[in-house]
């Protein structure tokens, strides 16, 4: 089954939840802000999507700016980051997408097409 893990007030998650229903996918919904991800599934993801860490950040994010991780992440190692990540959802970028082994970050149409044809 497809995890779609996403922040309802989000207008990319919604657009990307639209676009599963239009298109039949099977999912199940998971709420970021009530059901943050933990260090343990963070780094599962991070290692199947093949990504950079830091597209894992939700940097346009109120909270991501207050913390001013922009300067901050660069000194931290990969461990940190995904401690970090894992204290709040918030911080996290959404919509993810878990589709058997692939994982992904963000909506790209395109991405979500190739994956879930």
């Amino acid at each position: 089954m497809n995890i779609f893990i996403c922040y309802d007030r989000c207008g990319t998650c919604r657009k990307a939840e639209q676009w599963l229903k239009e298109r039949g996918v099977a999912y199940e919904k998971r709420p970021i802000k009530e059901e943050n991800p933990s260090f343990e599934e963070l780094r599962a993801w991070w290692e199947k999507s093949g990504l950079p860490l830091k597209r894992f950040f939700n940097t346009s994010g109120q909270l991501y700016k207050s913390m001013n991780l922009k300067d901050r992440l660069k000194e931290m190692d990969e461990e940190e980051q995904l401690k970090l990540l894992a204290t709040d959802g918030m911080l996290v970028k959404r919509p993810i997408l878990l589709a058997g082994e692939k994982v992904l970050v963000g909506f790209k149409e395109p991405e979500w097409q190739e994956t879930l044809k």
